[in-house]
């Protein structure tokens, strides 16, 4: 039931407007809906275009980054229901580039969690990959649909994670731990294209899922948004100042399942209805049993404290509630979707500029569609001191080689007879919640790091960002 009032209301802009200012986000789109698809609020805060001040609306197109990784596990289970997939099969029996040479056997499920037990690898580009190979987008068209450059980008994506070993790029046997992987979902993402028969995921997707539900300024493509009026143009904060592009290739994965789908606030309140209304879409068509939705929503492995990963979709409890999510953040994207079937509610919050902690702005939302006061009365933890000898073992420099930049890392030091955390060049101190779990505390937006430790008690990786990073030797 909507119990927004108000008080909560303003509380909820004013928050919005607090992030917008500190974060210096372009813009950002606001929905909540019911479990009946009925809009309860929406709202617009800043520009598509800042130069020119050209607000948003309910068809502006924002990147979803890797809120696409629901779309493929949804369409995942679409084949499983339809006996073309098993979750249990191995990877390999699809995608036979991938010969799991130095790996137990990863199955289908295992990428659908992100627990294939693979740290993060290089992001394999699409831009880069497609001038590699000669392909051009005047000759052939969005990069999106070319079969031959996503057959290259399977064997690219699929030889660097065979080549990885448990000496070096192996977290562990797979369903041992979650460590989130793009390569993953860009491989499931092909299996979906292989297994259907269309010429690409993105044709999947919008023959499927997108316009059984409506959808029509959605999908995977590179071009399309780039020449609509009504884009939202991709902004990043560089030295304080606000730099803006209109190429959706940039940092785009070379496999669309990863991360390329492009969505409107309007089309994204037809998706999370249709989960709401247990597979169902406005018009009664249903795009997967509810069975199915569950299998989706079923908690699978440790995510984050209290947060768990599903299948393309994270779960956690959000006070009293359960709620269902999946973000995104890319270059110029800060995406978050989520509903609860405790509330009846769910909520999509859209924006067009990097590194926007959205998914406060979603809880916000959530608590205020139920009465609740929506600023984050955040559990306040006491500082529990690491043992010497686990601040001895993790202290060090932990690897993330999975963005560009070679060998960067994330640093666990000591400052001041404290202990620290420094990523991004900045240095952070933070709370150490337990004997495994420290807590890097911002402005709506809290850092968790988890110590690995193995049998003899030594840290090898830490858990940051969702991610399994090694220990660097």
């Amino acid at each position: 039931m909507n119990r927004i009032n108000d008080t909560n209301k303003y509380l909820f802009e004013e928050l919005i407007k607090q992030i917008q200012r500190q974060y210096n986000a372009a813009g950002i789109a606001v929905a909540v809906i019911d479990d009946e698809g009925n809009t309860a609020y929406e709202n617009y805060f800043g520009y598509r275009d800042v130069a020119n001040q050209i607000p948003l609306n309910e068809d502006t197109i924002f990147g979803m980054a890797s809120v696409t990784k629901s779309f493929v596990a949804l369409s995942v289970m679409q084949l499983c229901e339809k006996g073309l997939m098993d979750l249990d099969d191995p990877v390999s029996k699809y995608i036979p580039e991938f010969t799991n040479k130095n790996q137990k056997t990863v199955r289908v499920r295992h990428f659908l969690n992100h627990s294939a037990g693979f740290y993060p690898t290089k992001r394999t580009q699409i831009k880069e990959t497609a001038a590699e190979y000669g392909f051009k987008e005047e000759e052939c068209g969005d990069l999106a649909f070319v079969t031959e450059l996503a057959d290259i980008g399977v064997k690219l994506v699929a030889e660097q994670l065979d080549e990885q070993t448990l000496e070096c790029g192996l977290s562990g046997a797979p369903g041992a731990y979650m460590s989130y992987c793009n390569d993953g979902f860009g491989l499931l993402g092909e299996m979906v294209r292989r297994v259907s028969g269309e010429k690409s995921f993105s044709d999947y997707v919008k023959k499927n899922i997108l316009n059984p539900l409506g959808m029509d300024r959605s999908g995977c493509e590179y071009l399309r948004p780039r020449l609509e009026e009504n884009s939202s143009i991709l902004y990043s904060v560089s030295n304080g100042e606000l730099t803006g592009t209109r190429d959706f290739y940039n940092s785009g994965f070379v496999l669309s399942g990863a991360g390329a789908m492009r969505s409107t606030l309007a089309d994204m309140k037809k998706v999370v209805g249709m989960y709401l209304n247990h597979g169902k879409t406005a018009d009664g068509k249903r795009l997967l049993s509810w069975e199915g939705i569950q299998t989706m929503c079923r908690p699978a492995i440790e995510y984050r404290p209290e947060s768990w990963y599903c299948m393309g979709l994270a779960t956690k409890k959000l006070d009293d509630l359960t709620v269902v999510e999946h973000g995104g953040s890319q270059l110029g994207v800060s995406s978050n979707m989520s509903w609860s079937y405790d509330a009846g509610a769910g909520v999509i919050v859209l924006c067009n500029t990097s590194d926007v902690p959205v998914s406060a702005i979603a809880d916000a939302a959530m608590r205020m569609y139920h009465g609740r006061n929506p600023i984050d009365m955040r559990e306040v933890y006491e500082d529990n001191p690491w043992t010497e000898k686990t601040v001895k073992a993790a202290v060090g420099s932990y690897a993330t080689n999975e963005g560009q930049v070679e060998n960067s890392v994330v640093e666990i030091c000591m400052e001041d007879g404290k202990v620290c955390l420094r990523a991004d060049g900045k240095l952070q101190p933070f709370i150490m919640v337990n004997e495994t779990v420290g807590l890097v505390r911002g402005f709506v937006k809290d850092g968790y790091v988890k110590l690995f430790k193995d049998g003899d008690g030594d840290v090898f990786a830490i858990g940051y960002g969702g991610r399994m990073l090694p220990k660097r030797k």
